[in-house]
């Protein structure tokens, strides 16, 4: 039993000595380069097999990929790719046992670069397989492949856009770019996968292309192919599809009497080409609409009496009788009956009749007078039941035709007429035929419910015509110029009186436009402060309004509570001739302040200033209320100074009061600036959005009043405002929405493009004035809205702005304007009020004040700063330097910007020698502790 144990285990030992030698020289061998054998021998057992095999594999970008193989039983497992060995290092081995048969099970798995890959050249793709060695021999995996994955850009074929007729097959064809994997297809409809299993009519199965085997109009829409593999997607070109109808004719009509009462005419009959109507560009119905044929209509004729006839015997009553009848001729074709009595009776014994017979006539007399009182009096009782069951319903007629407008429902006591402009929005435009409507197209008023609403809307309007020629195109004709019945001088701008108002001679015919002044909740903005002996700034926030009240204007130990305000209502200023209103009307006080020096008030104007253009005049509203003209920007005057800049009016006061700003054109080529601004909100309407396009004088005040009333209606500024240069050369504004998603959302009939007189916008007098435009989603899941509104001026300018937003509050962008450095603080009293601190500004003073040799230093110093007209107002003050510098103050107001001051001082310093005297800086000056590094 020992030695036979022993035998045994001899040979065991013998068996692994083998082994490990022959393994051995199989890794001598493949580090040398040579085969590793393909067996070894072994004694009986089992050959291994492979419980996982290596699977083909791609690599992404530079990442290398694991191949993995696992076999049972196996002593060792290597892998040959391309038919070398792996070196054994570059292996990761796992050993266990398993648990049911005790064999051993070996995982192994190698790392296969993108290098690897790229560097081999052979005749098919990279591969690898698995060896695996056990006592009996080998086993050998499968191959798997690994190839370097990648999707190029560009299409082999983009699907092209199409316009089929309805009922048609479609077939979009899509070649995905080249690719390893090859790529997978997917087809979107208007940014929508689309889905072939809820939808039989579409198939994406054949070839990667898109096959709509009947074209529906719900098919409509952008078409995109998709691809995508594991390394990328790559999208192709979008494809428009447009499904048409070609439009039908409808039945014919009855025809219709004919158009004659007697002799030859002709009748008609009509049909309409709406079984279907032309959708989509389709054509329009082949053949006419309207048919005629002669008719022949028998001519009327009129009855005649024929001859009396004989007597008739006497009656028991006295009487005998003859008739006529209407037989020569008899009324034919409509003609009239004979007149007069067909029968008449007469007393046959010359008045013998016994006073029976009398009495027998009276009898039937009062009985047939009597049968008529009670015939008459049941009648009466019938009409008053009948009145009194009608009376319940409290109204005596009811206009239907208030009903058809997709408005609240109205009852009126006395019949009215059908109005033209109450169109039914349920209703689909009449694509064959051309209508013309008169009706209001822009609102000088922000509340468009309020408007619609009121008594104007059934009214007829004039003035203004849409006419409506497709379901897609709304075409405005351009208006004649306006005819000025005033005097005009040959090559000069027309000063008639009616310029302002063209073809429209009084505002109460206007019914549809109504003036802020009448709704506003505020007539007026104001602020005020108290200011002293040392002067300040008062500002009206976000209005470009400000008044400046220099150093010792109030009078010392005096100190008064000044107020500024503008007027946000009808303007008072009666305009004469062809006159403007540029800026607010803007009153500051109290009137009964006694004034040192002159204050200095900032009125934003909206004209493209030029002397050549505009004659530019400001006036002053007196206390007994009358308006009068105090100076004109240009002339040469020594009781007021007007620094005219391209926004504002800087204007020297000795006295407080109310001013306005007023322009007369002189030539066309006079501009206005006009700010564009661009709101929506949505509708009651949950698929209803509005948008809401003003056209508003370019001054601070006039938009922030659009602000205030757009944020109490929900409104949303949707882009920054942009400058419109309006010229005076009596031609309208047209303004259009352009380039909305035609299968996103659509524009509700008669709003396309709208047009607004010269005389409404030339004219608006600083009131706001817009046009609105409603706007229709298809589908409640569209939440974007993007768009172009075109303003542009008929042989004038032109301004596009671009409309990209959110109809949903939580993802709307906030546009913002007005900073809010001044919001919070209108009133600054003291030096914290002026840049210049009062040290520096006495020895400017000081200095400049005194005459020299070479002229006076303070003309010098107004010439530096740009003030050159008018220099003889200076002259008259006590210090033209402090005057200068005020007006300089107030010019630039806190923007910290002391350059042009330091170059002016400085320059005249190199001159005369005088920047020594403002390089000094103080120590209680600190605010001006950047005076040295600006050349004071």
């Amino acid at each position: 039993m020992e030695a036979r144990f022993g035998l045994s285990l001899l040979r065991l030992t013998l068996l692994i000595i083998l082994r490990f030698g022959k393994a051995e020289a199989a890794q001598k061998g493949s580090n040398n380069g040579e085969v590793l054998p393909e067996s070894l021998p072994s004694a009986p057992g089992t050959l291994p097999h492979f419980l996982m095999e290596p699977e083909d594999a791609y690599i992404i970008k530079s990442n290398p990929i694991h191949l993995r193989c696992r076999a049972m039983p196996a002593m060792q497992i290597f892998f040959k790719c391309n038919g070398e060995w792996v070196h054994q290092n570059e292996h990761v081995s796992e050993e266990s046992v398993d648990e049911a048969t005790g064999l051993k099970i070996r995982e192994v798995y190698i790392n296969v670069t993108r290098q690897q890959v790229e560097d081999f050249h052979g005749s098919e793709d990279y591969w690898c397989q698995c060896v695996a060695w056990s006592n009996l021999g080998t086993s050998k995996s499968r191959r798997a492949f690994v190839r370097i994955a990648y999707l190029r850009k560009n299409f082999e074929q983009d699907p092209k856009g199409k316009e089929v007729l309805i009922d048609t097959m479609i077939v979009l064809h899509c070649r995905p770019p080249e690719g390893i994997p090859t790529a997978e297809v997917e087809w979107l409809k208007n940014e929508e996968p689309i889905d072939t299993l809820m939808d039989e009519n579409i198939d994406t199965r054949a070839s990667h292309n898109l096959i709509i085997r009947q074209a529906r109009l719900s098919d409509s829409g952008n078409y995109t192919c998709l691809a995508t593999n594991i390394v990328a997607k790559r999208r192709s070109t979008s494809a428009t599809v447009v499904v048409f109808v070609h439009g039908g004719w409808s039945s014919w009509a009855e025809w219709s009497p004919c158009n004659v009462r007697c002799g030859k005419g002709f009748q008609k009959r009509s049909r309409t080409c709406t079984n279907p109507a032309p959708l989509n560009g389709g054509t329009f119905c082949d053949g006419p609409s309207v048919q005629k044929i002669t008719c022949n209509a028998l001519c009327p004729v009129d009855g005649n009496w024929d001859v009396w006839s004989e007597w008739s015997v006497c009656s028991p009553e006295c009487e005998q009788q003859r008739d006529r009848k209407c037989t020569a001729p008899a009324p034919t074709n409509g003609g009239k009956p004979c007149e007069g009595l067909s029968q008449e009776s007469e007393n046959c014994t010359e008045g013998l009749c016994i006073q029976g017979a009398e009495n027998a006539s009276d009898i039937a007399l009062y009985s047939g007078l009597g049968a008529a009182i009670i015939a008459v009096a049941v009648l009466v009782v019938g009409i008053t039941l009948y009145r009194r069951s009608q009376s319940e319903y409290g109204v005596d007629v009811i206009d239907s035709s208030a009903l058809t407008g997709g408005f609240q429902t109205f009852n009126f006591k006395t019949v009215r007429q059908g109005n033209s402009l109450l169109l039914n929005s349920s209703l689909q435009p009449d694509l064959t035929v051309s209508r013309t409507y008169s009706g209001p197209i822009c609102f000088q008023d922000p509340m468009d419910k309020d408007l619609m609403t009121e008594s104007s809307i059934f009214n007829p309007l004039t003035d203004i015509k849409v006419k409506v020629q497709s379901s897609f195109m709304v075409s405005l004709g351009v208006t004649e110029r306006p005819d000025f019945q005033g005097k005009t001088i040959s090559g000069s701008f027309p000063h008639g009186n009616n310029r302002c108002f063209g073809t429209l001679h009084s505002r109460n015919k206007l019914p549809y436009i109504q003036n802020l002044s009448s709704i506003s909740s505020k007539p007026e903005m104001r602020v005020s402060g108290h200011f002293g002996h040392q002067g300040g700034r008062l500002v009206m926030p976000s209005t470009g309004v400000s008044l400046l009240i220099p150093h010792k204007a109030i009078a010392e130990d005096n100190s008064w509570e000044i107020f500024l305000t503008v007027n946000q209502g009808e303007p008072s200023l009666p305009l004469e001739g062809a006159e403007v209103l540029l800026g607010p009307e803007v009153t500051c006080g109290p009137l009964d302040i006694t004034l040192s020096t002159p204050v200095a008030l900032t009125i934003p104007h909206c004209a493209e200033v030029s002397c050549e253009h505009w004659n530019i005049r400001l006036k002053r509203k007196s206390q007994q209320g009358k308006w009068e003209e105090i100076m004109s920007t240009d002339d040469e005057t020594t009781s007021f100074y007007c620094l005219l800049d391209p926004f504002s009016c800087h204007i020297l006061l000795d006295s407080f009061g109310t001013y306005a700003l007023v322009g007369e054109p002189l030539t066309d080529c006079a501009v206005k600036e006009l700010k564009v601004a661009v709101f929506g909100c949505m509708s009651c309407n949950s698929l209803d959005y509005n948008l809401r396009v003003y056209c508003i004088d370019n001054t601070p005040c006039a938009f922030q009043e659009v602000l205030s009333n757009e944020r109490h209606q929900g409104g949303q500024l949707l882009e920054e405002p942009k400058l419109l240069h309006f010229k005076g050369n009596t031609f309208s504004i047209q303004i259009s929405v352009l380039d909305i998603p035609p299968f996103l959302w659509r524009i509700k009939p008669f709003t396309a493009c709208q047009e607004v007189p010269f005389s409404r916008v030339w004219c608006s007098n600083q009131q706001p004035l817009h046009c609105a435009f409603s706007l229709e989603r298809y589908t409640p899941a569209t939440t974007q809205l993007s768009c172009k509104i075109c303003v542009r001026q008929v042989k004038g300018h032109e301004l596009i702005l671009q409309v990209q937003t959110s109809i949903l509050e939580n993802e709307r962008e906030t546009i913002a304007f007005f900073a809010p450095e001044d919001s919070n603080f209108p009133a600054h009293n003291g030096p914290k009020a002026f840049k210049i601190p009062h040290s520096i500004r006495q020895r400017i003073c000081a200095t400049f004040d005194t005459p020299n040799s070479k002229g006076k230093d303070w003309q010098l110093l107004a010439q530096k700063l740009s003030i050159n007209r008018n220099l003889s107002y200076f002259a008259t003050k006590t210090s033209p330097s402090a005057v200068i510098l005020d007006l300089w103050e107030a010019r630039y107001p806190f923007d910290g910007n002391l350059d042009s001051l330091a170059c002016a001082l400085e320059e005249i310093g190199r001159t005369q020698n005088k920047l020594s005297l403002v390089t000094e800086t103080h120590a209680e000056d600190p605010d001006f502790s950047y005076s040295r590094q600006n050349g004071l």
